[in-house]
This record gives structure tokens, sequence and C-alpha cells, in this order.
């Protein structure tokens, strides 16, 4: 008795694992190594990379709970070497946003009853904690790492290499490299761990604490700050991409706590 339904023009490449009671759709694309486990169900429009693992009650590419959606053709595309656990839901793009794709990057850890919403872009090696849940259009830069049962707003936006403590809920923009906590969420100093996991030099996260201090410790407006960033440190990778990313904030950035023992 065939137990999985696997659409005849889906394209599994070698050494996919399909377990029973899994439904995949005919406009799906799996990679090399992947294991698909029971009970998944992947619908059309999906394409999924290699060696990837998807745990049983994940449902991968069902249309975006969105009211504009109009029935168009979008995508969920997902990266290499990405878990996501039990339950977890990611939904297709849609055309009104101007994306169309739901995006995933590789080596991310989704877990269980995650909800990736339309249009997301989740980049390289994050990981969103069980009972996350994502609104349209977010956006999560790499190794950013966001708690469990936490709310996102949509069109918000997750730096690299930040950390959110779970339960948070957060309609501003969170900048690259630091924590955020308290409530309503807030600037909780450099995510020093976090950076020293990841091969940053003592003096690589010196640059970025000192850069922040004159970002939330000084009287200066966001702005101005900016201005004063710029002008007092050099140009570097670290530097040039915390302006760039609070300067495009639609949103705002989240601001700091109202405590003095903030760890930079």
């Amino acid at each position: 008795m065939n137990l999985t339904q696997i659409h005849p023009h889906a394209i599994l490449g070698s050494g996919v694992t399909v377990e029973p009671f899994t439904t995949v759709a005919e406009h799906v694309e799996i990679g090399e190594g992947t294991w698909i486990g029971p009970n998944v169900t992947i619908m059309d429009y999906v394409k999924i990379g290699r060696n990837c693992k998807i745990f049983p009650g994940a449902v991968i590419g069902a249309v975006p709970q969105d009211m504009k959606f109009a029935g168009e053709v979008t995508r969920v595309e997902i990266g290499d070497r990405t878990v996501i656990r039990e339950c977890a839901t990611v939904n297709r793009g849609t055309a009104h946003s101007g994306k169309g794709t739901t995006r995933v990057g590789s080596d991310c850890l989704v877990m269980s009853y995650v909800h990736i919403a339309h249009d997301c872009h989740i980049h390289d090696h994050v990981i969103l904690v069980s009972f996350v849940g994502l609104a349209g259009e977010v956006e999560v830069e790499d190794y950013a790492i966001i708690g469990g049962s936490s709310a996102a707003h949509q069109y918000t936006r997750v730096g690299q290499h930040a950390m959110i403590s779970g339960g948070s809920v957060f309609g501003k923009d969170v900048p690259p490299y630091i924590l955020a906590g308290h409530r309503p969420l807030s600037f909780g100093g450099v995510n020093l761990i976090g950076l020293r996991r990841r091969g940053f030099s003592n003096e690589k996260i010196q640059e970025i604490s000192d850069i922040y201090k004159v970002i939330y410790r000084s009287k200066l407006n966001t702005t101005d700050a900016c201005g004063e960033v710029e002008a007092a440190f050099r140009p570097s990778p670290e530097r040039d991409h915390i302006l760039s990313f609070i300067r495009s904030s639609k949103r705002g950035i989240i601001k700091k706590a109202d405590v003095e023992n903030i760890d930079f």
C-alpha cells in the first residue's frame, strides 16, 4: 500500500527520503539527500535545497494568509542543510508585495510551531525558537536568534548576529550585533557571547560596543548619532552595516531600556 502521495512531476534529487503519509505536490523541487518526515505537506511552487530535514506536521508552501492574494503563482525557496521542525509553517509569497517569494536560507533551524508568513526573508544560520510568529515581509539577517513565543510585526527587520529574548513582541527594527529584551522590547547591550562564538576579535567587539554607546547613550537623535559614528569611526564592514541598517529603517529601531546596567 502506497502511504505517500508524490506527484509524478515533482523533482526529487538523489537520496531524497519521503516518509509515509506525506504529500508532495506537482511544482516541487527537493535537493539531494533531503529527508522529508511523515505527515508533511509540501504544496505547489516550493524549492527545497540539499540535505535538509523536514519534520512531521510541517506545511511548506501553503497560500499566504493575505487578503490581497489573488491566486497568482508565488513561491517558497529553502536553502541547503536547513532543519524545519514539527508543525512549522512556511507560506508562499504574494505578487502585490513586489517580491512573490518567501525565502529561508541555508543552515537555519526553524523549531516547532514557527510561522513564517508571506514574503519573509530569513537569511543563513538563523535560529527561530518554537512558537515564533513572523508576519509578512519580515527580514531576519544572518546568525540572528529569535527567542520562543516571540512575534514580529510585518515589515520589521532583525540585524545579523542579534539575539531577541523569548516572549518578545516587536514592531521596530532590531539592529545588528545586539541583545534585545525587556518590555517593551529594547536595546540590551551588545551580543558579546554570540560575537565571541562567531570569532569576532576583542578589538572588533569593542568597536561595535563603542558605536552603540554613541547611538544609545548620547543625547543625539538617531540621525545625528549616525552622523557622529560616521565621523568618529573609520570605515569597516561592521560600522558600515550598522549605519546602513539604521538609516534604511522604515519602522525605526528599538529604543534603549530604562535601566543603567546595560553591558556594552
